[in-house]
């Protein structure tokens, strides 16, 4: 039996569609004409840092440190407008029963996002690192370990899909698992992977094309049939 555990961000659906939501909840609890559109512009310049208080100095606001706290715990604990990639939707469904989910960073914000995608009827587990305390998040091999455990799977039968070289694969594939990354063309995370021992064993840009990585042709859906799997190289 082969188990697929998918990573949420940039995996299941865009990140970027996060921080829009957000931007639009911002403004609306706060009252800022033209924050959101202020917000969209530093993050189409390519900002993902202290977009908050770039909005409000292009406003004419001076960024308090005490609003923009509050700012972000709004931006983190609103419910998103956010929906899955279609791909991943049909992904999703191909694997019922046999997939479960990690994903890092708070555990609020991240617990909206599943319920806004409907992923807790879909996928078990569901680990949220940011749940279990400081230093759990990849590349701990808590939520590895705790995956292994609640299916009783070795790691042979255990494949990680996720986008971020940085962190997502060299755990896994230190406890034998099979890593795929998908290259969304919108991802916001595009870092090379900083050593050999954090590349994916494979790059897909859709998850129609999973099963092919898996060698499991025969169960590939219609639609992939044209596509491939390509081996990592870390090259561009």
């Amino acid at each position: 039996m082969t188990f697929v555990v998918f990573d949420l961000d940039d995996t299941l659906y865009l990140e970027r569609d996060f921080a829009f939501s957000g931007y639009a909840a911002v403004e609306a609890e706060f009252d800022i004409p033209g924050f959101e559109q202020a917000c969209l512009d530093a993050f189409a310049r390519g900002q993902r840092s202290r977009v908050f208080d770039t909005a409000l100095a292009a406003l004419g606001h001076a960024p308090d440190p005490a609003v923009v706290a509050r700012m972000i715990a709004v931006y983190r604990g609103h419910d998103p407008r956010i929906r899955l990639a279609a791909d991943a939707r049909r992904a999703v469904a191909r694997w019922s029963g046999r997939a479960g989910l990690i994903t890092d960073g708070p555990a609020e914000m991240q617990r909206n996002k599943v319920r806004a995608l409907g992923l807790a009827e879909r996928l078990d587990p569901i680990i949220l690192t940011g749940a279990l305390g400081p230093d759990a998040g990849k590349p701990s091999p808590l939520a590895f370990e705790m995956i292994e455990r609640a299916t009783g799977l070795p790691g042979q039968s255990l494949v990680y899909v996720a986008d971020n070289q940085l962190k997502d694969f060299i755990t896994p594939r230190r406890r034998g698992w099979q890593t795929i990354m998908i290259a969304r063309p919108d991802r916001i995370h595009t870092a090379p992977a900083p050593t050999p021992d954090h590349l994916p064993a494979f790059s897909i840009e859709s998850l129609d094309q999973l099963e092919i990585c898996l060698g499991s042709e025969t169960a590939t859906p219609r639609w992939a049939v044209r596509t491939t799997c390509a081996s990592f190289s870390g090259e561009s």
